[in-house]
């Protein structure tokens, strides 16, 4: 991984580019970044940059031997420590068990949350843990001097999850490292970190992708641009989330939300009907996802009957919409959609037979605009 195939967040780059430079290295950073953001490429592109024989200012070159080598995630220098779970995949209770298909899952994309390595590892709805033993293994995997690069490194993801046993194990060799050793936490709920753990790093801020970046990532995979923009707007810079959202990219949330509320408007019930039906054939997921668009969507429409504009994160072929409908609807008669949506939101996940649901919520929703 290299800074270059990280988008935006070229501050963050900067510092840390700069902190090599001027050999102000601090022994333990955390990359606190948001679930789906660019926590864990970033670390990766740090520790590549750091263990690069000939970085240049801005980047690794990509081509030497520690280069080539980090990029498969195979450095010598290199360590992970991670979440496990019993699995079908493999069998071990520490992390390098697990080592082949962590470096395979993260070849595939390094913008991933827990639920989504639980489920490549055939997890069965376990939960993942990393046992205090993982934690006393640590000075076992840093003794020894660096085989090639300048620094050993160790990198743990999701240190958030280690319980009170695993985290104490830690904190003496966070406070007392082996020399020319770097360890990189990787962090998207930081606030359940102990506050002895979060004390003896350096907290890197990493913000969420904007909907530019998005789109950039998304361009790059051939993703059309209406569908770019619309699964940035609903992604909120998670990028996992906006890749399981582009693979139900043939479900046009947004004309058929359009569609449904002009149903509503003409209150055409023989309509409503149909896209009752319509509904109930949908897969679970995107009977929430449609739910979760019509909320991000009232949200847009508040903002905007408030003046607030400039907040609006709507694409901008939807913003015409989202101006006429707010036209159609009084405050109050919105703050009540809203309420109607989350109660539907809540009946779906209880498995209510979702025809009974979405139609009486488009009939109810029918009487809140205002007709001429």
């Amino acid at each position: 991984m290299l800074f270059q195939n990280i988008p935006g967040l070229e501050h963050i780059k900067a510092t840390l580019r700069r902190s090599v430079h001027n050999s102000h290295l601090a022994h333990a950073q955390l990359f606190d970044s948001p679930a789906g953001g660019g926590g864990l490429a970033m670390a990766l592109a740090f520790a590549t940059y750091i263990n690069c024989e000939n970085r240049s200012e801005n980047d690794s070159c990509g081509v030497c031997a520690s280069c080539v080598k980090m990029q498969k995630l195979v450095h010598p220098d290199m360590h992970f420590i991670f979440p496990i779970a019993t699995s079908k995949k493999a069998d071990g209770k520490t992390s390098e068990a697990f080592l082949p298909l962590w470096r395979t899952f993260l070849l595939e994309s390094p913008y991933r949350v827990l639920p989504d390595w639980l489920d490549f590892i055939q997890a069965e709805n376990k939960q993942g843990n990393i046992s205090v033993e993982e934690a006393r293994g640590i000075l076992r995997k840093l003794s020894v001097k660096a085989y090639e690069g300048e620094y050993k490194i160790l990198l743990i993801w999701k240190p958030d999850i280690m319980n009170a046993s695993s985290s104490n194990a830690i904190l003496k060799i966070l406070e007392e490292p082996p020399q020319k050793t770097l360890f990189l936490l990787v962090s998207d709920q930081s606030d359940k970190l102990l506050t002895t753990v979060i004390s003896r790093t350096q907290r890197i801020t990493v913000p969420a992708f904007t909907d530019k970046d998005v789109r950039s990532v998304l361009k790059d995979l051939s993703v059309t641009d209406s569908v770019a923009s619309q699964v940035a707007f609903l992604c909120d810079g998670n990028l996992s989330e906006a890749m399981k959202l582009v693979q139900e990219a043939d479900d046009d949330r947004s004309g058929w939300f359009a569609g449904w509320m002009r149903s509503c408007y003409k209150y055409d019930v023989s309509h409503l009907v149909r896209l009752a039906d319509s509904f109930d054939v949908m897969s679970k997921e995107k009977q929430k996802g449609v739910m979760e668009y019509a909320l991000r969507l009232f949200r847009d429409m508040l903002l905007w009957s408030h003046g607030a504009g400039e907040l609006l994160r709507v694409p901008e072929e939807e913003l015409t919409f989202v101006q006429n409908f707010s036209k159609a609807v009084s405050m109050t008669a919105l703050s009540k959609m809203i309420e109607e949506v989350n109660i539907a939101y809540y009946h779906i996940e209880r498995n209510v037979r979702a025809k009974m649901v979405f139609l009486d919520l488009s009939l109810t929703m029918a009487h809140f605009f205002q007709r001429k």
